[in-house]
C-alpha cells in the first residue's frame, strides 16, 4: 500500500483499537493521527483520551512516517475533525480518512488506492467512498457514481478539498440561484436547504454539510462501492445513530481485479434509494417507531425482568432497531428509472 492514512480519534479505546487493527494490517507508508482534546466537565476523560492515543502509538509495529495532531484542549467535532483533514491535506496530495467508528474491510484499503490513482487528474470525482447502503446490486461494475456523500469511510485528494470551506461564504449565493433545485427533487433540496442554513448560521457543530456543499458548488461527484466496505460500529448518542438502519450494516470484501465503469454517470436508481431511504428519513416519525416496537416487545415479555437494567435495555432497543431496519429496508424488487448521463447540476 502506498496512500497515506488519517485516522482521527478521541476517546474511545477499545473502538479505536479495532479499526487500528485493520489500519495496521493494511500498513500505510504515512499515518496521520488526530485527537481531539478532553471535554473539561467529563470526568475521566482526560485519561481515556490518553489510553486511546497511546493504543494507536504503542500498536505501530511497522516502518512508516508518523504524524500526531493532538490538541490539548477539546475543539468540538466541527473544529476537531474538518482542522484535522485540512492539516492531512496541507501534507499530503491524496489519501484514505478513517474515524475510530468506522471498521473497514481490508480490501477497502486497495479499493481506494487504485480509484485515488485512476482519478487522480479528473476534477469532477471529488472523493471515494467505503459505504453502501443499497438493498439490491445497482451495475455490473464494481462502483458507480453518485451525487451523494457518505462519509464512513472514506479517500480524496488536495484539490478537491480545496473547495472546502467551514463558514460556507458560497451558500447565500448558490441558494438565490436555486441550484439545488436543478439537480435534486424538491423535497430533497428542501432538506438539503435547511441543513446547510442551520450550517451557514452557525447553529449545528457539524462538518460534513459543508462538505457535501462543497461537492455539490463544485459539480463533483462521489464514487461509492457497489458493495458495503466499511461498517459504522458507533452504538448511538450524539446524533441518534442508535436510531440509524445504516449503523452495523456488514462489510464485505471487494474483489480484484476492479471492473471500471465505461462512462462517468450518475447511476440514477441507486441515487432515487438514496434519496428515498437514506436523505428524507424522518427521525420522529423513527423514533416514534422504536417507542412502538419497544412497547410491542415488552407486552410479550415478563414484567420482572431479570439481570441488569441497563444491559436489558440496550437488548431491548438493539431488537426495536432491527425490526425498523427490516421496515425501512424497501422490497429489493423496487424498480427506479434507469441511470441517465446527467451531471449533478449545470
Amino acid at each position: 500500500m502506498s496512500v497515506p492514512v488519517l485516522f482521527i480519534i478521541f476517546n474511545r479505546p477499545e473502538k479505536t483499537r479495532r479499526v487500528f487493527e485493520q489500519i495496521r494490517k493494511a500498513r500505510p507508508p504515512a499515518l496521520y493521527i488526530a485527537a481531539d482534546g478532553p471535554r473539561p466537565d467529563r470526568p475521566g476523560e482526560t485519561n481515556l483520551c490518553e489510553e486511546t492515543r497511546q493504543t494507536v502509538l504503542n500498536g505501530i509495529d511497522w516502518s512508516c512516517e508518523v504524524n500526531t495532531l493532538f490538541r490539548a484542549k477539546n475543539l468540538g467535532c466541527k473544529l476537531a475533525v474538518s482542522s484535522a483533514i485540512t492539516w492531512f491535506f496541507e501534507q499530503v496530495e491524496e489519501g484514505i480518512i478513517m474515524e475510530d467508528d468506522c471498521l473497514p474491510d481490508l480490501s477497502f484499503f486497495r479499493f481506494c488506492e487504485e480509484l485515488l490513482e485512476k482519478y487522480r487528474d479528473n476534477a469532477k470525482i471529488m472523493m471515494i467512498s467505503g459505504n453502501n447502503f443499497q438493498p439490491v446490486s445497482r451495475c455490473a461494475e464494481n462502483y458507480f457514481f453518485s451525487r451523494y456523500v457518505h462519509i464512513w469511510g472514506w479517500a480524496s485528494w488536495r484539490r478537491a478539498w480545496q473547495h472546502y470551506d467551514l463558514s460556507m461564504q458560497k451558500w447565500p449565493a448558490f441558494h438565490d440561484s436555486r441550484q439545488l433545485c436543478s439537480f435534486l427533487p424538491k423535497s430533497v433540496a428542501r432538506r438539503r436547504t435547511r441543513q446547510f442554513n442551520d450550517a451557514f448560521r452557525g447553529k449545528t457543530s457539524t462538518w460534513d454539510a459543508q462538505w457535501v456543499f462543497a461537492c455539490w458548488e463544485a459539480g463533483g461527484l462521489s464514487i461509492l462501492p457497489n458493495i458495503n466496505l466499511v461498517t459504522n460500529i458507533d452504538s448511538g448518542g450524539t446524533h441518534m445513530k442508535i436510531y440509524d438502519p445504516f449503523i452495523h450494516r456488514p462489510s464485505k470484501p471487494m474483489g480484484f481485479p476492479l471492473i471500471h465503469p465505461g462512462i462517468i454517470r450518475i447511476n440514477e436508481a441507486a441515487d432515487i434509494y438514496t434519496q428515498r431511504y437514506v436523505v428524507l428519513r424522518n427521525w420522529k416519525k423513527t423514533l416514534l417507531l422504536i417507542i412502538k416496537y419497544l412497547l410491542r416487545i415488552l407486552r410479550t415479555r415478563p414484567r420482572q425482568l431479570p439481570g441488569d437494567t441497563i444491559t436489558i435495555w440496550k437488548s431491548l432497543i438493539a431488537e426495536a432497531r432491527h425490526r425498523l431496519s427490516r421496515r425501512l429496508t424497501p422490497n429489493p424488487s423496487l424498480r427506479s428509472k434507469p441511470a441517465r448521463n446527467v451531471p449533478p447540476h449545470p
